[in-house]
């Protein structure tokens, strides 16, 4: 098989990791939407935020650090060891110091101390499963990988139907039932209950894994290992404050009465990013190891010139495709009018994750050359220009601000992670083709959104001429990889 095909089989496997556990939970957005008031859905987006940054502290930056050294190590079994039991410990001091300041970080973040345990212990259990998916994915077992992650969204979105849906009448049907006591006048505590419970059922599923691997700490080599993984780390702190870090100022800068509010239409119309977001999930996930594993071969950079040019041109698709079909979309993702007042942000963030996701593909640069402090470098000037472009948009411009400051962050990362990886390890990109790609989708989306008013007629046509546009430069070539044996 050839290496361009294995990598999109293993991408399409983890894709359906991604996609459909992901396609399950966006059922969950209009019965949060329909469930929850504008406000209590900003509350629960804006505390999302915090486990996206707490996920990121928690594995700092030890799953990249597995790969690498796990692939260049004769010591594969120190390597696994070392990196299960350094998050399993740093995980529990995590938990037990969290308990101890429940209420003080309760106080300082403005939310009910309930939460801050629900997050705590999420957090905790979603950190022990980090190397056992590290291990399958490093395995080439994609097909248990995604249906264990398959198997948590199920959990997760038949707790959520149980709670919001069938709880409710099993107490108005038996006013005895012992399950009163489970009901909550602000819903958003069922959000996390399920959260947790089936980050619980996960972690007992991988918890075999533990007994294979074994517990053992080589401190040499852990701190080598970590050393590569610190400016990971920090890349991943700057990702999450690029993540999400605008809903938590939007909520700091605004009104307190409508603050909660304009977080939550703004994290509703956020989600029709998904569709790319998936996209680049799974690529990513099918690609790092790839990256790894191939840096040694001869033609190394020809294919990752060409991964990224493939990339570039079905991101660019999802692109001009979700914005010209924004107005069916939402009534599958959005059907409650009130949120729909946000869905000029939607170009911006779907834009804003293409660029994130050339950027991965750009990075393999610094990780195969282990020169992982300029993926921190990049990483802090895209959050400098997260935090800057909010704090001085958001007063004028409320949450448009935040998704130009989005697109400003990912671009400028993009756009740096190419200047310097062409001067530490050149990749033979195709940028005619790649640019003009780009170009001109966000020509047409630009035009179909903003100019002809999201013109279904219209934006049809210029999807039909885009599709016309790949296969007239890449048919043969399309066509090598698919039917390749």
């Amino acid at each position: 098989m050839g290496a361009l095909q294995k990598l999109f089989k293993h991408t399409f496997i983890y894709g359906l990791a991604t996609v459909l556990p992901r396609v399950l939970g966006l059922i969950l957005t209009p019965l949060y939407i329909h469930e929850l008031p504008k406000s209590d859905y900003g509350i629960y987006s804006s505390l999302i935020v915090y486990l996206i940054l707490g996920n990121v502290l928690l594995s700092y930056g030890m799953e990249t650090a597995f790969f690498r050294f796990i692939n260049k190590s004769e010591r594969k079994a120190e390597v696994q060891a070392t990196a299960l039991t350094s998050i399993f410990i740093s995980s529990l001091a995590f938990l037990f110091l969290g308990f101890l300041l429940k209420e003080f970080i309760s106080d300082w973040l403005n939310y009910k101390v309930d939460f801050i345990l629900y997050a705590l212990l999420i957090l905790f259990f979603d950190a022990l499963v980090v190397i056992p998916f590290a291990w399958y994915r490093n395995q080439q077992m994609p097909i248990k990988y995604s249906a264990i992650k398959i198997f948590n969204v199920v959990i997760n979105l038949l707790l959520n139907v149980f709670f919001f849906l069938v709880l409710p009448q099993i107490v108005v049907e038996d006013a005895q039932s012992i399950f009163e006591y489970a009901l909550f006048d602000n819903k958003v505590h069922y959000i996390f209950i399920a959260n947790l419970m089936a980050s619980v059922v996960t972690f007992i599923v991988v918890l075999p894994l533990y007994f294979r691997i074994g517990f053992g700490f080589d401190r040499v080599l852990w701190k080598k290992m970590f050393l590569y993984a610190f400016p990971v780390l920090v890349a991943g702190i700057a990702f999450s404050i690029n993540e999400g870090f605008d809903r938590i100022i939007l909520r700091s800068l605004l009104p307190a009465e409508t603050a909660d509010a304009s977080v939550g239409v703004y994290a509703a119309c956020y989600k029709l990013g998904v569709f790319m977001t998936l996209f680049i999930t799974a690529f990513k996930l099918g690609v790092e190891p790839f990256f790894f594993s191939h840096a040694n071969k001869k033609n190394a950079k020809d294919t990752y010139a060409n991964i990224t040019l493939y990339f570039t041109i079905f991101g660019s698709f999802i692109l001009l495709f979700v914005v010209v079909y924004t107005d069916i979309l939402k009534l599958m993702l959005l059907p409650e009018k009130e949120y729909w007042e946000a869905l000029w942000v939607v170009p911006f963030i779907l834009l804003a994750n293409l660029c994130l996701g050339i950027y991965h593909n750009l990075s393999v640069w610094y990780k195969i050359t282990d020169k992982t402090s300029f993926g921190a470098y990049i990483s802090v000037v895209g959050a400098a220009v997260t935090l800057v472009l909010n704090f001085v948009l958001i007063p004028h411009m409320s949450y448009k601000g935040s998704a130009i400051a989005t697109l400003a962050a990912y671009s400028s990362m993009m756009i740096a992670s190419f200047y310097f990886g062409q001067k530490y390890y050149p990749v033979p990109y195709n940028l005619r083709k790649i640019g003009t790609y780009l170009l001109t989708s966000i020509l047409f989306s630009g035009l179909a959104f903003y100019v002809f008013d999201r013109n279904l007629f219209i934006g049809s046509t210029f999807v039909l001429l885009f599709l016309l546009l790949i296969v007239a430069f890449e048919k043969k070539e399309l066509k090598k990889i698919l039917l390749k044996k």
